[in-house]
């Protein structure tokens, strides 16, 4: 272990029947600790990870961050080493539906186009747009529509778009999202696969999993038990969303992309800050650890992935 980073699992830790020798970074949504920059950034350096996940600073979604403000980013992250693995936009997420402004992603994106340049991340995360009074098969065109001509220019960019299963029209459904890809048709359209949604959803997250792991290009871990009404998040591997057995399905696919902490104990950002000066630093930093241990515990199970990759 002393020749790696801890952020780091190694292909040798990991020797599950039927998993194949991967390297896995790992990474956090900062703002699961703090709304500051300076108490994310020593949340994910706690840890010891190279590498941190953006969505807001102060409750500032970072591509509304005024040019002095994200070059106080950019300059704490430079000074703690750090880089960044993904962007988290709000285009196409929950507050934007079908029918919403398209030019409000547009200039979304190319704000963030130029911001991850200098972050030296071309990871974007996307949403499929919530419908609001469409037929199934407007919904569909105007969703399908849109996703393309963002990932063409995203991919003029260089960036890559990952689609969430979260909120819009491919949120649940992995032919959905199959359609999605496939209507784009390019390497700038990827998924994104988080463990933790299918609670809030009404769907196993697992199970959707099977169909899509080899368009996954980044992962993030929630747990936790509920339903579409309520939910109560915990500890990954405390709850009901089969993180271990996702996580080993990816691995045996050989996923080799991050692996990305959204803990939703404590606090949820984008709901919302009821105390901006909340801050979770300790509960982060536990959490993380959580899921270093399940990773390498994953090198002990005895068992093949389970389900198609």
């Amino acid at each position: 272990m002393s020749d790696i980073r801890q952020g780091d699992i190694r292909s040798d830790e990991i020797r599950s029947n039927g998993i194949r020798p991967v390297d896995i970074r790992l990474s956090g949504i900062g703002d699961e600790a703090a709304p500051g920059l300076d108490r994310q950034i020593e949340a994910v350096r706690r840890l010891g990870w190279d590498s941190i996940e953006l969505r807001s600073v102060d409750g500032v979604p970072l591509a509304e961050l005024d040019d002095k403000a994200f070059d106080r980013v950019m300059g704490a992250l430079v000074d703690a080493g750090l880089g960044v693995s993904c962007v988290d936009s709000r285009i196409g997420n929950w507050a934007r539906t079908v029918v919403s402004p398209f030019a409000d992603d547009l200039t979304e994106l190319d704000r963030l186009a130029d911001r991850c340049d200098h972050l030296g991340t071309r990871y974007v995360r996307i949403m499929s747009y919530p419908n609001a009074g469409l037929s199934d098969g407007d919904w569909e065109r105007a969703v399908l529509d849109r996703v393309g001509r963002l990932a063409a220019r995203a991919e003029d960019a260089g960036l890559v778009l990952v689609h969430e299963n979260c909120a819009g029209w491919a949120a649940t459904d992995p032919a959905r999202m199959l359609r999605l890809l496939d209507a784009a048709d390019s390497p700038a359209l990827r998924l994104l696969f988080d463990v933790g949604n299918g609670i809030a959803y009404g769907y196993e997250a697992y199970d959707l999993l099977a169909h899509i792991a080899p368009y996954v290009a980044h992962v993030h871990v929630k747990d936790g038990r509920g339903d579409t009404s309520a939910q109560f998040y915990s500890l990954p591997g405390d709850g009901d969303c089969r993180v271990a057995d996702s996580l080993r399905l990816l691995f045996a696919g050989g996923y080799t992309g991050v692996v990305s902490i959204e803990p939703h104990i404590n606090i949820r950002p984008h709901e919302g800050w009821s105390d901006p000066s909340g801050d979770y630093v300790d509960e982060f930093v536990t959490y993380g650890q959580r899921l270093e241990k399940l990773v390498r515990e994953l090198g002990q199970q005895p068992e093949p992935a389970a389900g198609p990759v």
